[in-house]
């Protein structure tokens, strides 16, 4: 019998890519849950989705028959519902920034907001299964991480780990990221005329993903540079990641730490040493693609670490933790 999963913000990029995902999927039945007037039907059409739909309430938890809820909503709307979902006795997975930073003073600092339901963050597990598998698995409550700090975790973590990098020096993370990234929702900032032939950096050392790579990572604010940077294409985001070297390392034997990390790891790809991925490597794909250029004479190392902000940076993470919990095979569903 299916697994019923209800996804509250099927309309939105990330919430259609989710739809597009567990429609695939063998194990998972997806219900349209319905939380705002706009039911995310273009008015024109003749014929809605065959999906089954319900209100985005309590109640459907038990009416439909599911077993978890995916959040592809605004942070408010994530505190508004999560609590309601879980009381019901759902298991939830946000895709929004509304639990990733663990405490209430955290989010405040950086997402300029009251918490609404402080008392969930403590409890809310920070779904990055290469690092938090085992307590994704026992979890009924997962925070999915941001698309640009799952790029830059996965490539700075294991450095940082090993012991290779010069935090004195500092780590600089110039990403670059399509526009979908802005989420649905029109703004003069990501409208044709505005992203066409433009290229734009924002959130400058003040962006709200930051802490989550300060936590995963284990880094100080003062030692990591981070820019976000808006370019004209509609999906993926390309990360590189700029640090000097604590110890002389080869290009090969810097991707011997990650393959040493990551030899097990079904969505992580590592390239041949001196060799970097690009966005058409990893579009429409569930895969974390890292490459390394290491000059060990001058000490410079620069990784390029490169996903889909819509798959492994949003709603195929959010799959990939959902198969965990409800004990699947990690991969399934997934390409």
């Amino acid at each position: 019998m299916a697994i019923g999963v209800g996804i509250v913000g099927f309309s939105g990029y990330s919430g259609v890519e989710a739809v597009g995902i567990l429609t695939r999927h063998a194990a998972f039945e997806p219900v349209l849950l319905e939380h705002r007037a706009d039911s995310g039907d273009d008015p024109g059409l003749v014929r809605k989705s065959a999906l089954r739909r319900a209100p985005a309430t309590a109640e459907s938890v038990v009416s439909e028959g599911l077993n978890a809820v995916i959040l592809a909503t605004p942070a408010e709307a994530s505190m508004e519902l999560a609590p309601l979902f879980l009381e019901a006795g759902a298991i939830v997975i946000d895709v929004s920034g509304a639990f990733r930073l663990r405490t209430p003073e955290r989010h405040r600092r950086w997402y300029k907001e009251e918490h609404m339901a402080p008392a969930l963050l403590a409890e809310a597990v920070y779904g990055l299964p290469e690092y938090n598998r085992e307590l994704v698995r026992k979890a009924r409550f997962i925070a999915n991480p941001g698309c640009y700090p799952t790029a830059a975790n996965l490539a700075i973590r294991p450095l940082v780990e090993a012991g290779i990098i010069d935090r004195k020096a500092g780590i600089v993370c110039d990403a670059k990221s399509g526009v979908s990234g802005a989420g649905r929702k029109p703004t003069l900032k990501t409208s044709f005329c505005e992203v066409t032939e433009n290229f734009s950096a924002y959130g400058v050392l003040q962006h709200r993903h930051v802490p989550e790579v300060l936590l995963t990572s284990g880094l100080e604010e003062s030692e990591f540079s981070f820019t976000a940077q808006l370019i004209p294409i509609d999906r993926g985001i390309l990360e590189t990641i700029y640090f000097r070297l604590a110890k002389q390392l080869s290009s090969a034997e810097i991707v011997g730490i990650y393959n040493r990390q990551y030899a097990n790891e079904p969505f992580i790809r590592l390239y041949k040493p001196d060799r970097v991925p690009d966005l058409h490597a990893v579009a429409h794909t569930n895969f974390c693609d890292i490459g390394v250029v290491s000059d060990p004479a001058t000490g410079r190392c620069v990784v390029v670490s490169a996903i889909d902000n819509l798959v492994k940076g949003a709603a195929g993470q959010a799959i990939q933790n959902l198969n965990l919990v409800m004990g699947l095979e990690e991969t399934a569903g997934l390409r």
